[in-house]
């Protein structure tokens, strides 16, 4: 624990390998380095830290009058914006790409079991039964990308080499991105979705996409066309979702993230129509771990030696 001296030093919360533990000492220099396992565990510590890896509670952000440097180990960072974090001084970082890769992966993923109807070729192999059927393929069908950021451009990418036409749609939409054919911005949402046989959503939960997919936007997407989110739940109103599923207004889900997680036993999804849950589990790779600490680490050695940091929240804007 610190003595009543002031001494600067940095809390890193969360399970760290040994590899990871000596990249980031070797990162901070003469920046001493507590690990714990979570930040309740943190106590007196937070006295004199200057810089956190973690997510504070408004507590927390109260018990640690010297911080100046704050990072999520996550990319989506609503849960870290507290009104008390929005208010202060504290820069906010966050580990935004490191998911990115096995994101856009799981998105191909969800694609292409609901256009071949995976499920029901499960369903067969469980009752050993040998049911052929014509399905569907990528190659000339239409992807629109709600929120075209690192998972968002990846996807785009893995898109275009399956021969798929690409849409997207961002805040800032007139800035062009690879892959992309056709931009739209977020006053266009339904015309964007009504060009669209897939609708993914890569899109951070903020006060600006928080339920976006209503009752309105689902109607206007066609009747053969999925729904897939891999990053935040609440940016569709999940009530307007599940009764565009069970009454048909769209062909069906892919549903990775969830507006209630951990997703109730009894919640109506896990029946839905023609719907692919998975428990928010996308980007549970070792690589996205791995880039999760290259990012920190990169960070931190320049909070240590004076210098910008990189991947900064706008509190604002919620990413």
């Amino acid at each position: 624990m610190p003595n009543h001296e002031s001494q600067e030093l940095m809390v890193v919360a969360g399970r760290q390998s040994p590899e990871s533990r000596e990249r980031i000492l070797a990162a901070a220099g003469d920046l001493p380095v507590h690990f714990v396992a979570s930040l309740q565990d943190a106590g007196e510590l937070l006295a004199d830290a200057v810089a956190v890896a973690g997510t504070l509670t408004a507590e927390h952000l109260a018990a640690a009058p010297n911080l100046r440097w704050v990072h999520s180990w996550t990319a989506g960072v609503n849960n870290d914006l507290t009104p008390e974090m929005v208010a202060s001084d504290v820069v906010l970082t966050s580990s935004v790409g490191n998911g990115a890769i096995p994101l856009a992966e799981h998105s191909m993923l969800l694609m292409m079991m609901l256009d071949r109807e995976v499920p029901r070729w499960m369903a067969s192999q469980q009752s050993q039964a040998w049911e052929r059927f014509t399905h569907g393929e990528l190659i000339g069908k239409t992807l629109g990308i709600y929120g075209v950021g690192h998972s968002g451009s990846d996807l785009a990418l893995k898109a275009q080499a399956f021969h798929m036409r690409v849409l997207g749609c961002r805040r800032n939409y007139r800035t062009a991105v690879p892959g992309i054919d056709q931009m739209y911005g977020p006053d266009q949402v339904k015309d964007f979705v009504a060009e669209c046989d897939f609708v993914v959503v890569t899109a951070p939960f903020t006060p600006g996409t928080s339920g976006v997919f209503t009752a309105d936007v689902f109607q206007a997407m066609k009747p053969t066309a999925f729904w897939i989110c891999i990053s935040r739940g609440g940016i569709a109103d999940d009530d307007a979702l599940l009764q565009a599923l069970e009454e048909g207004w769209i062909a069906g889900a892919g549903i990775d993230a969830h507006g209630v997680e951990p997703l109730p036993s009894d919640s109506p999804f896990w029946t839905a129509p023609n719907t692919i849950i998975t428990p928010h589990n996308g980007a549970t790779t070792a690589g996205t771990a791995r880039r999760g600490v290259e990012i920190f680490v990169d960070n931190l050695r320049r909070f240590v030696a004076g210098q910008p940091l990189q991947n900064i929240v706008d509190k604002v804007n919620g990413y």
